[in-house]
């Protein structure tokens, strides 16, 4: 693994891309300073019994970013590696993303320093109800305040927990499973909530494949069908982002994990590798591919486009001239350093930047707290009435032209919206509007650079109008 040439601050470095978008805006210094910083931050630590009978004391925290809309949304991380920097980071990011997809939301994150594979699921119970009650006493979370959803070493068991202990603790609350999201079907979450990252990654794809002018530029064609594709992380996010694109048609050559690479140029099933990895416990050695011992090295194979889906900083100065990529689409936060965009800039690479490209998941996230608020799924009132209208209507076309849909046919036109179509369309439509009003911000202020500046730019401006409109600044 290379070594890094300086250590990097999360939150310094994404505070360096505000300042450049930020140049490009004629807002006042203070307000500019208001949407940048966190407005508050909870650090505590707390003891949890070991199985010999011992205490470890863990530190947690959540970091609400931005007041500017009500509630407030971002993830809860359990990591061995994870520091207050990292959470204050992750934190603006939110805010930012929410504003970029119009998602009504300010920014938070939370995060406890632990790694989730060396504690049983009655430690993790007990660490995450624990982590649920201290955001409670200090109201830093609820449906009208702060809404937790899953991130890097959680899932919707955790969610799950959190819901049930916030539930226990506000029993007068009729909207209380709205306290967090990514939570279980069966328990009020939303269908399509587990791979929204990773197909909102596909929609983004879609929409940057579709600017022939763009794809010229970096010479390569129209469409995501034919593109040669490597993921870094084969998690919830990039697992999901290899499947819908494997599907539309694309060659995933590499897969990179935390133990390593496996890279075939015929192109991988991601469906087959998750078989392996699940009978083997990993990807490595999957039959007819090559394995890579440096997970690393995955990102620097030849492909068109390169989708980091792991953790923070995994391509820095040391590895970006090495990426042969045209295309890299950032499924993780922060995965590339200032240096290294830099680099990749020079080299005419298009990079579609964290900050929107993989908003999937809060957007689905978004309609499962309207979901839990509203007490009814998307679909289930409208879905018959919708049928039986279609019905109709085929009816008065084989009526007057004498022909007959056959019954597969008729199915399909007639099939109403259930749930999760309902959110893959508007996750579909959320993310190629964002798209398309990046890239006219970048068409008419050219000077901006890349995506990344433009796609801040936009969030600046939306958070400013809510502040403005607020009446806190003149």
């Amino acid at each position: 693994m290379p070594v890094m040439t300086r250590r990097h601050r999360f939150f310094s470095d994404l505070s360096s891309i505000f300042d450049r978008a930020a140049s490009f805006t004629d807002h006042p210094a203070g307000l500019l300073d208001q949407i940048k910083r966190c407005n508050a931050l909870y650090r505590f630590d707390f003891p949890v019994r070991q199985p010999d009978g011992g205490l470890e004391v863990v530190r947690a925290w959540r970091v609400e970013h931005s007041h500017h809309r009500l509630p407030l949304k971002g993830g809860i991380r359990f990591s061995a590696q994870v520091d207050e920097d990292e959470v204050m980071a992750l934190a603006a990011l939110m805010t930012f993303k929410c504003a970029i997809v119009d998602v009504p939301f300010g920014g938070a994150k939370g995060a406890v320093q632990i790694d989730a594979g060396n504690y049983t699921v009655d430690q993790l119970e007990r660490i995450t109800r624990r982590y649920t009650h201290e955001l409670v006493r200090k109201n830093f979370i609820g449906p009208a305040v702060d809404v937790p959803a899953p991130d890097y070493g959680t899932s919707s068991r955790e969610m799950a927990w959190i819901a049930d202990t916030y539930a226990a603790l506000r029993p007068d609350q009729i909207d209380a499973l709205g306290c967090v999201t990514g939570k279980p079907v069966e328990l009020s979450g939303i269908r399509g909530r587990t791979e929204a990252t990773g197909r909102g990654l596909f929609y983004v794809l879609r929409e940057a494949c579709g600017d022939a002018g763009d794809m010229r530029r970096i010479g390569l064609g129209p469409g995501v069908a034919g593109k040669r594709i490597v993921v870094q992380g084969f998690g919830k996010v990039g697992y999901w982002a290899a499947k819908t694109c494997h599907e539309a048609g694309a060659s995933i050559v590499g897969i990179a994990e935390h133990d390593g690479a496996v890279a075939d140029p015929r192109g991988f099933d991601p469906e087959a590798v998750q078989r392996h990895r699940t009978a083997t416990g990993s990807i490595l050695d999957f039959p007819g591919a090559a394995t890579l011992t440096d997970t690393r090295a995955g990102l620097e194979l030849p492909c068109d486009v390169l989708i980091p889906a792991a953790l923070e900083h995994q391509i820095t100065e040391e590895n970006a001239p090495r990426i042969e990529a045209r295309i890299l689409l950032e499924g993780a936060n922060g995965p590339t350093t200032p240096e290294a965009d830099a680099i990749l800039a020079d080299k005419g690479v298009l990079v579609i930047p964290d900050i929107y490209a993989n908003a999937g998941g809060v957007i689905v996230s978004y309609f499962e707290w309207l979901k839990n608020l509203s007490h009814i799924g998307f679909g289930r009132i409208e879905k018959r009435y919708q049928e039986s209208t279609y019905d109709r209507i085929l009816g008065a076309i084989e009526t007057a032209t004498g022909d007959r849909f056959t019954p597969d046919q008729r199915a399909d036109v007639i099939r109403g919206p259930d749930e999760l179509t309902v959110v893959n369309s508007g996750l579909e439509e959320i993310m190629a509007v964002a798209y398309r009003e990046i890239r006219e911000t970048l068409a008419r202020r050219p000077e901006m650079g890349s995506l990344r500046i433009a796609a801040m730019a936009n969030a600046i401006e939306k958070v400013a109008r809510s502040y403005l409109s607020l009446g806190v600044f003149p």
